[in-house]
């Protein structure tokens, strides 16, 4: 699977790692409904620091149709429930 990391670039992961980022998406999918702006800090930084650490970054010129686009790490909380469908970031 390939995901983007908005403002940072795409990193290829393999689908084994889906269910670790699933329950971090389900943890920051109700922070967000709580308003929980530290959690959701915290656990947006865990969600992105997952896939940094178990993907392979792809070269920066390169174009490859990402999967799934994540949110950057400054994004607000705002930003990204506009991102949201209803199983949070990552479908599923």
């Amino acid at each position: 699977m390939i995901v983007r990391i908005m403002g940072e670039g795409q990193v290829k992961l393999d689908d084994s790692h889906f269910a670790e980022l699933d329950k971090l998406d389900d943890e920051l999918l109700a922070e967000m409904e709580s308003g929980d702006e530290a959690g959701f800090r915290r656990t947006l930084g865990a969600l992105l620091d997952a896939v940094r650490s178990l993907g392979a970054p792809l070269p920066a010129d390169a174009l490859e149709p990402s999967e799934l686009i994540l949110p950057g790490p400054d994004a607000s909380l705002e930003e990204v429930r506009e991102m949201l469908s209803d199983d949070g970031l990552i479908p599923g």
